[in-house]
């Protein structure tokens, strides 16, 4: 449904903390607020190549969580439109430019008998 927006074409950065990698804002692709505990999964896929869930870390509102934490936080939840931030580590530094920025976003929901969720891709530009 919200698919098209899950990857923002802004924030596309480098990390800045003196690891390799890079930072991408996504959204919710669910017309509601979610506790994180019911975010299943979000895949990263820079360049074709999927970025491990444990080199990729998950920002909300200034929280910040391993995807290994995830299915234990009952106590903080992903708003509909609001904005989180994938960080993510890589072996190499990323080169300025286009990056092809794919990102799948699996949750479990209540009332629905299969995970919700949706799948988006994108070029970004990173300039610096």
């Amino acid at each position: 449904m919200f698919d098209k927006y899950i990857v923002c074409e802004e924030g596309f950065r480098r990390l800045d903390d003196g690891r390799t990698g890079g930072r991408v804002e996504v959204r919710m692709p669910y017309y509601r607020g979610l506790g994180l505990s019911m975010v299943e999964v979000v895949d990263l896929t820079l360049d074709g190549t999927p970025v491990p869930p444990e080199r990729t870390t998950f920002t909300v509102h200034g929280h910040t969580y391993t995807f290994a934490e995830m299915p234990g936080i009952t106590d903080d939840r992903w708003e509909m439109g609001e904005r989180a931030e994938l960080a993510f580590e890589t072996d190499d530094p990323l080169a300025p430019g286009e990056h092809d920025v794919a990102v799948r976003v699996r949750l479990r929901i209540s009332y629905m008998p299969v995970p919700g969720g949706g799948a988006d891709r994108k070029r970004l530009t990173l300039t610096n």
